[in-house]
């Protein structure tokens, strides 16, 4: 049995669970899941048995636990440098850091307009400007690196640039955000992969229910 234990919140909703979960799955790395459900405003009391900061996702390796996505999926990187989890090549892997940084730290407006929600009915809806310029902003890294790669994943092979992209291939489809042939082609690979369809599928079984517009 695997030593790496892997705490995330609910599948329908948890975006930053989302991340180092489908890049562990992908990258066939053995974990064990547990998943503890927020259905409070500010997530879950429980959390705290197993996070320091009350939050998810949360990795424990024996007795060393990591948590924050992004500190999660470079831990594996270090752990597993043969699974490919950056690009080889030192100036792919500092743009492939770069894109990621950008989506852990940037993208509030549309994290905060359109949150994950896998079981809502694909639909627009009218959101702000601010909303716009991230998804331009993010439609062109995806045209950026597809162009430069070859695809299908954005640096060719699915490194963490993607897991950290992941959510956003949902949220652009849920609310409708964008007709761009390059949001088009990334998503087709995006959820074409087992993990996706092994995440998604349970998401959508859920019945855990967050109020989310």
């Amino acid at each position: 049995m695997s030593d790496y234990e892997l705490f995330i919140g609910n599948k329908n909703y948890s975006s930053w669970s989302l991340r180092p979960w489908i890049a562990l799955k992908h990258k066939d790395i053995p974990f064990r899941e547990t998943l503890v459900p927020f259905d409070f405003e500010n997530g879950n009391p429980e959390f705290a048995a197993f996070s320091p900061t009350g939050k998810v996702p949360v990795l424990k390796d024996g007795s060393l636990t990591i948590w924050d996505s992004l500190a999660i999926l470079e831990y594996l990187a270090d752990c597993f440098p043969d699974k490919g989890l950056w690009p080889q090549d030192k100036a792919q892997r500092a743009w492939a850091r770069s894109i990621s940084a950008e989506m852990h730290s940037g993208f509030s407006a549309l994290r905060s307009e359109c949150s994950m929600n896998m079981q809502r009915p694909a639909a627009p809806k009218p959101v702000s400007e601010a909303v716009k310029n991230d998804v331009t902003r993010i439609v062109t890294i995806w045209k950026e690196c597809l162009e430069a790669s070859g695809g299908p994943f954005l640096f060719g092979d699915f490194t963490i640039a993607d897991a950290m992209y992941a959510p956003v291939v949902s949220r652009l489809e849920t609310y409708q955000l964008s007709s761009d042939p390059v949001v088009r082609k990334y998503s087709e690979a995006m959820t074409a992969t087992p993990a996706w369809k092994i995440w998604e599928e349970a998401a959508l079984k859920e019945t855990w229910v967050v109020d989310t517009e």
